[in-house]
């Protein structure tokens, strides 16, 4: 448990330049105390007890703002920027060395039964706000844009943006987890950019 706690405090330490001291992320830090939290209640959810995880799970809700369901599996390395109002349902699966804002859903769309979670690969970043629902995967070193709701899969290495999601591919290269997650190129506002710019020419040739 302590070597995990302090590899989580190392990974907060590489992504989060606002970090100055391991007492001020011990403290301060959400994100690190909801992922310590979850791993306590995941233990005891493991054991198949019922009521006394999800206490544990409701008690980090309250003091962080921060859901995640003892069920959930969560991988090495993962980092909660923030966290208010980041929920990760029961069945979801979170790979390693994976960075997630504030905002975000790892949810389900229905009523349905079995695995009805995410599954996110290793090295993905999930952007402000972004809702990622159903039994779906997210592929390795992709990334997911702020606001951008995603109920399909989508391949390793891949940008996904908009409502609903639209998936760019990045060349196959290997997404950055330092990417500014405000700055990402839309598919759908780059084609209409291009047809303006062509309607604008043919107006000019018209005159």
């Amino acid at each position: 448990m302590f070597r995990q706690v302090r590899q989580d405090i190392r990974v907060i330490f590489e992504r989060d330049p606002a970090a100055k001291s391991i007492l001020e992320v011990i403290l301060c830090y959400p994100g690190l105390h909801a992922i310590v939290m979850h791993r306590l209640a995941h233990w005891l959810y493991q054991r198949k007890l019922v009521i006394l995880p999800r206490m544990v799970s409701q008690f980090t809700r309250f003091l962080t703002g921060i859901e995640i369901h003892p069920g959930a599996k969560i991988g090495q390395g993962f980092f909660i920027d923030h966290g208010t109002g980041v929920v990760i349902g029961e069945t979801a699966e979170v790979g390693d060395d994976v960075t997630i804002y504030q905002g975000v859903t790892l949810g389900g769309t229905g009523k349905e039964k079995g695995k009805r979670h995410p599954t996110i690969g290793n090295n993905v970043v999930i952007g402000t706000g972004a809702k990622i629902l159903g039994n779906i995967t997210i592929g390795d070193n992709s990334y997911i844009g702020a606001n951008a709701v995603v109920v399909r899969d989508v391949p390793p290495n891949s940008t996904v943006v908009g409502v609903p999601g639209r998936i760019t591919k990045q060349d196959g290269k290997k997404i950055d987890t330092t990417l500014d997650h405000i700055h990402v190129l839309d598919p759908l506002k780059q084609s209409l950019e291009e047809l303006e710019e062509r309607i604008d020419k043919l107006e000019r040739k018209g005159q």
